[in-house]
């Protein structure tokens, strides 16, 4: 974890954690994870809105502007968008994306789930992320939600990751290995 992927993490820990118990309170938490997925979307789908979030040349009160119009516009449940204005308020909404993964981390754990980030050379289809999950989840006893992603550099294979333990299948490391093995042979 780099410096600022784990300053972040300290900033959005807060945040997370009191979104998650006024969730908890509310018996809203699976509705309040959907609002941030789609926060979460709209980050990933959108460069400029990802940019303005990370900008530190645009005011708080400024962003404030934006973050209310955007709310208004998407319908954002009031628990959300409280948790919203206030860490727009106190000028940490570059710090969205962490708090959103804290969250999330913090629901698949009240449901006794973990999530496992999956990077595949192509798109998995139902049947193997089921049977991935299927597998994952006998060897770690937890249901297993996979967030994946396409990497076509792995050329074929799969990067798990889970918690800190990574398992990595892919041809890319297989050939690097091998590459690195056939220098040392003379």
């Amino acid at each position: 974890m780099s410096a600022t992927h784990s300053v972040l993490f300290q900033i959005g820990r807060p945040y997370a954690t009191a979104l998650f118990d006024l969730a908890s309170e509310a018996n809203a938490i699976e509705d309040t994870e959907k609002s941030l997925d789609a926060i979460a979307a709209l980050i990933d789908s959108n460069d400029d809105f990802a940019k303005f979030l990370e900008s530190p040349t645009i005011t708080a009160d400024k962003k404030g502007e934006v973050l209310e119009a955007i709310l208004a516009k998407a319908k954002t449940p009031e628990l959300v968008a409280n948790t919203l204005r206030l860490v727009a308020k106190n000028g940490r909404l570059y710090a969205v994306p962490a708090i959103i993964s804290l969250y999330k981390d913090l629901a698949a754990d009240a449901r006794n789930e973990v999530s496992a980030d999956v990077v595949s050379a192509a798109p998995l289809s139902d049947a193997q992320s089921a049977e991935l999950a299927k597998v994952l989840k006998d060897k770690i006893g937890k249901a297993v939600s996979l967030k994946t992603r396409v990497d076509e550099s792995l050329i074929g294979g799969l990067v798990v990751k889970v918690g800190s333990k990574m398992i990595d299948t892919s041809l890319k490391t297989k050939l690097s290995a091998m590459k690195i093995a056939m220098k040392g042979v003379s």
